[in-house]
């Protein structure tokens, strides 16, 4: 799911603009392409944004409604109602990216099967299999980030570094 303001800044368009092309051609967007989101919703999505960013005029919690999210199939729609070819290039870009995490996900869970294939089929047979296979599944795990200092300091005799 995007966001209407995310789209809107794609798009090149105001956030205003776009949900009012949205409101006039209401019959093609049902619930399942496009929804507002609650307001625990979006304090939920708004956390996940960085609190380093200085908000842009008209973003963020200067919001006076709750944003839209569009799923894949509502910023598909988008291209017919935002009819210009900035609209077009971007929805392009966008369902190709929607692809590629499809078929990333399709392939951790093949390998996660055939991972499941293997174990049942070596298990109790070796130990040192049981342990290749539980390093793999961990390598298969999203890495935790820790959160790593950018910018400058600035110490008291002037000197600064990363």
């Amino acid at each position: 799911m995007i966001l209407d303001e995310d789209l809107a800044e794609l798009y090149g368009v105001e956030t205003k603009v776009l949900n009012q092309a949205v409101k006039r051609n209401t019959n093609r967007f049902p619930p399942d392409f496009m929804f507002r989101l609650s307001e625990e919703e979006y304090a939920g999505w708004s956390s996940l944004r960085s609190q380093n960013v200085t908000l842009k005029p008209g973003r963020g919690t200067h919001r006076k409604y709750l944003p839209y999210a569009f799923t894949e199939q509502g910023i598909a729609m988008l291209s017919s109602v935002l009819n210009s070819e900035r609209a077009v290039q971007v929805n392009i870009s966008i369902m190709r990216a929607f692809v590629q995490m499809r078929e990333l996900a399709a392939s951790n869970r093949e390998l996660a099967r055939r991972l499941d294939e293997l174990e049942k089929k070596f298990a109790g047979h070796d130990r040192q299999f049981i342990a290749v296979f539980d390093a793999i599944r961990q390598m298969m795990q999203p890495a935790e980030k820790g959160r790593k200092s950018i910018g400058f300091k600035v110490e008291e005799d002037g000197a600064a570094y990363v």
